[in-house]
């Protein structure tokens, strides 16, 4: 009887307990500590139930929910940290690996505008006469002001055969496009010889393919005994870092600092990238010269930094863009993606890339009128230099 007294007396206890508990937890809201600088996350679920509890209408949860991530993310006020849904991370991925469908211009932010970095060679948007620097004011009837990249970016991509209206602002006057986009297969690397014996290779982007696009080149100027090298990173616009570094190493010898990624916060160790001694034209007495502009942004502007303070390469042409940001992706489920800056690049010299961008050592400038003409005048100033160096 004891024993069954006290058994029924805890069973009581803990019914009641548990009660009251589930009392106590009806109209909770979790939240987190108020204390300065912590986030509650209260006002996040209070709105979150106000909305699905009142709003007379259907619903899309998933939209709310990528609605919430992609405001959170543009808070942070950087133009290379976003959320990409599970179409936009598909189309990311895409022009990465050298094909998309759309109008083939890199696109970037500076204040509060869309900017063109640079259209790529032989693409819709070059060929309807879209530049370097270009402002992009609407897309169709969208302005663009406090628009995010990837926005943009979904704007003007799209199936092939349709059209996108680009207004443009350059040097104050306005100008507006109509685009029919295409399929975009993309050679990152191109090569040839030029008088003197001169080899000229041009990099567009640094992708999937570039690495080996460029092994390739070397070993096929080399056997034609070229005595001096053009390396053309204009209206460059980036990115792999990995794809950078590669390229970096071919001409460096084995252990010269090529970038070191650093944060801006905290205190964690920076990461210093190396050449690794398996590079093709490491020999000093193969001069090289690389061409820069205001086109030339991120992983082009690695690789400009890493030979220039190596003395490996001199720059010639004009400041490079400064989009010295690092971005790690994060795939969050469902197809989606959160790109996050999380470091900054820095040349072997400590130049902040992001801040300062690079300044050529010989400045050439390039007009619309040289482009109409069939002038490159910082092409002859690098072949003239290369001819003086192999005399």
């Amino acid at each position: 009887m004891i024993g069954a007294i006290i058994f029924l007396a805890f069973l009581f206890g803990w019914a009641f307990g548990h009660l009251d508990a589930q009392r106590q937890l009806q109209g909770y809201i979790p939240g987190i500590s108020t204390e300065k600088n912590r986030p509650d996350f209260g006002l996040f679920w209070s709105a979150w139930d106000k909305i699905t509890q009142n709003y007379d209408g259907a619903l899309d949860y998933n939209k709310l929910i990528y609605g919430a991530i992609d405001g959170m993310v543009k808070a942070v006020g950087d133009p290379y940290t976003m959320f990409l849904t599970s179409d936009q991370a598909k189309k990311f991925n895409e022009d990465l690996e050298g094909s998309i469908s759309g109008v083939g211009a890199e696109v970037g932010i500076k204040g509060d505008r869309v900017i063109v970095i640079a259209p790529i060679d032989g693409s819709p948007a070059q060929k309807a006469g879209i530049k370097p620097q270009d402002v992009i004011l609407k897309i169709d009837d969208s302005d663009t002001k406090g628009m995010d990249i990837n926005t943009a970016v979904s704007k003007i991509r799209g199936e092939v055969g349709t059209k996108v209206k680009l207004t443009i602002s350059r040097n104050g006057k306005e100008f507006v496009y109509n685009i029919t986009r295409e399929k975009i297969d993309i050679k990152s690397v191109k090569w040839d010889v030029k008088p003197n014996n001169i080899g000229y290779i041009e990099i567009s982007r640094f992708d999937s393919n570039t690495s080996a696009l460029l092994n390739e080149a070397i070993k096929d100027l080399n056997s034609k005994n070229v005595k001096g090298i053009v390396i053309d990173l204009r209206n460059n616009p980036g990115g792999y870092l990995d794809a950078a570094v590669d390229a970096s190493s071919d001409f460096l010898k084995k252990g010269a600092v090529i970038v070191t990624e650093k944060k801006m916060t905290g205190s964690s160790k920076p990461q210093v990238y190396k050449s690794d001694g398996k590079g093709l034209e490491t020999d000093p007495n193969v001069p090289i010269v690389l061409l820069v502009n205001e086109g030339s942004a991120s992983a082009s502007e690695i690789m400009a930094g890493a030979l220039k303070d190596n003395n490996r390469a001199i720059l010639i042409g004009e400041k490079t863009f400064g989009k010295g940001s690092v971005q790690t992706v994060e795939n969050l489920g469902q197809g989606t993606s959160l790109h996050v800056t999380v470091a900054h690049w820095y040349t072997p010299s400590g130049k902040n890339i992001g801040k300062e961008g690079l300044s050529p050592d010989i400045v050439v400038g390039l007009t619309e009128a040289d482009v109409a003409n069939g002038k490159d005048p910082q092409l002859d100033r690098a072949l003239l230099e290369l001819k003086n160096k192999i005399k």
